[in-house]
């Protein structure tokens, strides 16, 4: 007789055996991938500020530093950027006290083509290598200089960025992408010396001093001014102007019997103030600033040959992450490297692309140039009249033929304007992203970085770790929210190098590419089509605007 108790207790047990066996295999797997992403994780965050270095001068990959972003809790904040700071001081060269002689020379360094031959294929890379001298004729031996390179052929209004490496002994290569036929021109300035890089750096996280605010008060129809800033060296009152969610704090002195709520107006100005000896000002001198460095050849010639690449033919997304160069220019046409735009110009359909749209621009005033550029080339876009008077008012312009609204804001603090403007419609741009409701036809674009050159480096960071919360906020709520950020551009190489050299920028640059990586976002990259235009307007000439807005459309359309 069998035992159906007996076997069925042997045959659960074997069962039991056999699930166990395949559990512990499972688990084991399970604790072997985490352990590979977690040592990955911690070997990205070796390497992932590495791009930060002024030394390495690299556009950064996608995703540095996301995952501290996506970590990221209000409360520990404080934390996140103490330790984004700390990777970026471990990077900056700590060279501020040599002698100017000492210090890099433009026309002592040399330049070099690695890879030179007479005749070279669209597609292929060029390499050029720099060695630094001083001004004593002694050869670098150490990295950290911040340079601009870049290719040009003037008579085919073609330019490009080029890719540098520091190997941090006074060598670097720089390797440029031959992306049209032609004869080629090769430019590498000098902006700073290593020396003066340490010097900005060190200036600009030293205080708040370099711009002052003043704020109108209207109460009863009086009117009075007063002292207003992110932190203010004074025992008297202060009115405290908070923004509870993103924890950003403005000041104003507090005038005897003039409430806090009656703050109207403000305006910013540079104070003659400096954080640097005279002799380090003759370090970061206009002579001293953005000089070319001797090359051997004139220029190269380019040939369209059989083995040339094929043009990417993918079309512009949203979410996609941008190599560096992100794109070059072609008969005064920008090209993305990552997608295509060669078989149509968006400008053309843009009545067709924006019908039924909502698009908010935030930001400075190389935002505000967009919507100035949008009635130029929208025929039926008519500008509401609002009362305030200056051109930093809230900018609202509207097609009714084909039902487009288009509003240009300017972000919060700091915003620096020599003329008063109104604070009472001023709100910080989270808190602008937190009122939308978002969806299919609602377009942000943001563009933020020039007005925070003069400030501290830690208030940058905070402001984009709030931006990209409150995106990622909206994108909870409205996923089919489209959202592009602009990167700044670069400026003039004379006006206050102190204040707003372009190091401050790109630095700023670097950051907002990786802050925003990783979300799905599109990016334009400003900072890429000015370098390749050798471009020194504050506020680009509105050729670059136009191909800003041509890859804006790509996206959308």
């Amino acid at each position: 007789m069998i035992d159906f108790t007996s076997l069925l207790f042997q045959e659960t047990n074997k069962m039991f055996k056999s699930f166990r066996k395949g559990f512990m295999i499972i688990l084991c797997c399970t604790v072997i991938l985490v352990f590979r992403y977690i040592v990955h994780l911690n070997f990205r965050q070796l390497l992932d500020f590495h791009f930060l270095s002024v030394k390495n001068n690299l556009a950064p990959a996608s995703g540095n530093i996301a995952y501290i972003v996506t970590a990221m809790k209000s409360k520990d904040i404080d934390q996140q950027i103490t330790k984004i700071m700390t990777m970026i001081n471990a990077t900056i060269p700590q060279k501020d006290t040599m002698h100017f002689k000492e210090t890099t020379s433009a026309l002592n360094s040399i330049s070099i083509i690695l890879n030179y031959k007479p005749n070279y294929c669209v597609g292929d890379t060029l390499i050029v290598q720099v060695e630094m001298f001083s001004h004593l004729g002694k050869r670098k031996t150490y990295g950290g200089d911040f340079l601009q390179a870049r290719i040009f052929s003037p008579k085919l209004g073609a330019g490009a960025s080029g890719r540098i490496e520091d190997f941090n002994n006074g060598t670097y290569n720089i390797y440029f992408t031959l992306f049209w036929e032609g004869q080629v021109q090769i430019s590498i300035l000098l902006v700073h010396p290593s020396e003066g890089v340490a010097l900005l750096w060190k200036g600009r996280n030293m205080g708040y001093n370099y711009i002052g605010f003043t704020g109108l008060f209207i109460h009863k129809k009086q009117e009075v001014n007063t002292e207003c800033g992110f932190y203010l060296n004074s025992q008297q009152e202060e009115c405290e102007y908070t923004n509870r969610k993103y924890r950003d704090v403005f000041n104003c002195i507090k005038l005897p019997a003039i409430p806090c709520e009656a703050f109207i107006s403000l305006k910013g100005w540079n104070r003659h103030y400096t954080y640097l000896s005279n002799a380090n000002k003759t370090l970061l001198s206009l002579s001293n600033t953005g000089k070319e460095i001797p090359k051997r050849v004139g220029s190269i010639n380019v040939l369209k040959c059989a083995k040339t690449p094929m043009a990417v033919t993918s079309k512009c997304q949203i979410g996609t992450s941008l190599p560096f160069p992100s794109g070059y220019f072609l008969n005064n046409q920008w090209f993305p490297t990552h997608c295509n735009l060669s078989t149509f110009e968006p400008l053309l359909n843009i009545n067709k692309c924006l019908a039924g749209k909502m698009i908010y621009l935030m930001g400075d005033s190389t935002m505000r140039q967009w919507i100035e550029f949008f009635s130029d080339v929208l025929k039926n876009l008519t500008f509401f009249d609002t009362p305030r008077p200056g051109w930093h008012k809230t900018h609202m312009a509207y097609d009714l033929q084909n039902n487009i609204y288009i509003q240009w804001k300017k972000h919060g603090h700091p915003f620096v304007a020599p003329n008063f403007y109104s604070v009472r419609d001023h709100s910080y741009i989270g808190s602008e992203l937190d009122r939308l409701a978002g969806g299919s036809n609602t377009i942000v674009v943001i563009g933020v970085g020039q007005h925070f050159r003069p400030f501290p480096f830690p208030l940058f960071i905070k402001r984009l770790l709030s931006i990209r919360s409150a995106i990622e906020n909206l994108f909870l709520r409205s996923p089919d929210t489209k959202v592009i950020i602009k990167s700044e551009n670069t400026r003039d190489f004379e006006q206050d190098v102190e204040r707003f050299s372009n190091f401050h920028g790109y630095i700023q640059y670097l950051l907002l590419k990786d802050i925003f990586s990783g979300l799905n976002v599109g990016m334009i990259d400003a900072w890429d089509m000015t370098t390749a235009l050798d471009s020194r307007d504050l506020h680009p000439s509105e050729h670059v605007v136009k191909n800003q807005i041509n890859l804006f459309l790509s996206y959308i359309c």
